[in-house]
């Protein structure tokens, strides 16, 4: 799914997951997303707590981190992993062109 098609209201039955450093998400983030680096050596780990059939919504920077998590976290039988593609730059490109937010 594009990331400007991405709504809050969609996390009414998912979650939001930033999978880019915590150095990036200090700079600017998606309202109501929670920061699980992709480089972290317990990523899966840290997946263990959320239900296999809920949502999972994914973004990064571009795309490409993203991609790889929504793979991951499929292999793990995670049923509904969306990847946002474009990544926050495109949210961010969005965002002002578009201040006002879904």
């Amino acid at each position: 799914m594009p990331i400007s098609e991405f709504d809050q209201k969609l996390l009414k039955n998912g979650i939001l997951i930033d999978v880019r450093t915590p150095e990036e998400f200090k700079n600017g983030y998606i309202k109501n997303a929670k920061n699980i680096n992709w480089f972290d050596a317990d990523f899966a780990d840290k997946f263990r707590e959320v239900d296999k059939d809920q949502t999972i919504y994914l973004y990064c920077k571009v795309g490409g981190r993203s991609g790889q998590a929504q793979k991951k976290l499929q292999d793990m039988e995670y049923k509904k992993v969306v990847n946002l593609t474009g990544g926050y730059d495109a949210y961010k490109r969005e965002a002002i062109k578009n201040p006002d937010p879904k």
